[in-house]
């Protein structure tokens, strides 16, 4: 996720309030009754706006996702950033780094086949491959511990200091999916480079 402003949060909220209100007379019901304005369903209100309750935490993660990305490749932190957010399935966070990929001359290409990167090895370069799966192990963690091989591969790529801000890079991303899924947050309305 990196970081949000209280106005997108703020903004998102109300335009889900305004969508529900303006289109209430030319809703249809669904077969659930869920109402839909044009076809599509309509926007989840955030459940909470944790960026303006907790200020200090906020401006806290703020400073320490500037620090974890420095020296790192901004299309590699953000391919890390993607993958960490599907397996955290945070569609906030995805909304907002494929935006970012996109922006920094990512190619669409790389951004779909990233949740099928064991398939689609020859999209990318083993730098970036040894991340992605390094981002994996860190966000999954189902064994208890990051595979020597997995980390080996990550320390054959990286200098120490460069390894050292890519682990703190996936454990930040993690972070900000953990706020963005516990707290629902509204994908759809970031527009890239907006949290810088």
């Amino acid at each position: 996720m990196t970081t949000t402003t209280n106005d997108s949060t703020t903004t998102a909220a109300a335009t889900a309030a305004t969508a529900a209100t303006a289109g209430a007379a030319v809703t249809a019901a669904t077969d659930d009754g869920a109402a839909t304005a044009g076809g599509y369903e309509l926007e989840q209100t955030p459940r909470l706006d944790w960026s303006a309750l907790a200020p200090d935490v906020f401006k806290a993660m703020v400073r320490l996702d500037a620090a974890a990305r420095k020296g790192l490749d901004p299309k590699l932190l953000e391919l890390v950033k993607i993958r960490a957010s599907q397996l955290n399935h945070c569609a906030f966070c995805l909304d907002m780094h494929s935006k970012d990929a996109l922006a920094a001359g990512e190619s669409v290409e790389r951004i779909v086949q990233l949740a099928a990167w064991e398939e689609s090895r020859h999209f990318y370069t083993a730098k970036e491959l040894a991340a992605i799966e390094l981002t994996e192990a860190v966000t999954v963690l189902t064994e208890g511990f990051v595979p020597d091989e997995v980390y080996g591969r990550a320390a054959g790529c990286f200098e120490e200091a460069e390894l050292a801000h890519l682990i703190a890079a996936i454990t930040v991303i993690n972070a900000w999916n953990r706020f963005g899924v516990t707290c629902r947050l509204t994908p759809g309305h970031y527009r890239a480079g907006s949290h810088a």
